[in-house]
């Protein structure tokens, strides 16, 4: 290990010293990105606790899937409905000729 000099030690403090200043700033910021999302959370879904959040997500996702099938579904329905439409079409038009 080599012996370090007063001025080689005071610059290494300076840049650690100001590396923790940066970290602080950023922890800061951070903290009060974290305050403002939980206060949006809380506005919009009524709580800011992540496993309920979770759990509302979940269940939105659930019910997205509930409300795509069904209109899945339904257009298969109304695309089966107008093929018999076109089809009973075409053999009045055949039988007319």
């Amino acid at each position: 290990m080599t012996a370090r000099t007063i001025e080689q030690l005071k610059s290494e403090y300076e840049q650690l010293n100001e590396r923790k200043i940066q970290a602080q700033t950023q922890l800061q910021e951070a903290q009060k990105q974290l305050t403002a999302l939980q206060a949006e959370a809380e506005k919009e879904f009524g709580t800011s606790d992540v496993k309920e959040l979770t759990e509302k997500l979940e269940q939105m996702e659930t019910e997205n899937e509930k409300r795509r099938s069904e209109y899945q579904t339904l257009l298969d329905k109304i695309s089966g409905d107008l093929a018999e439409v076109e089809k009973a079409t075409a053999a009045n038009t055949t039988a007319d000729a």
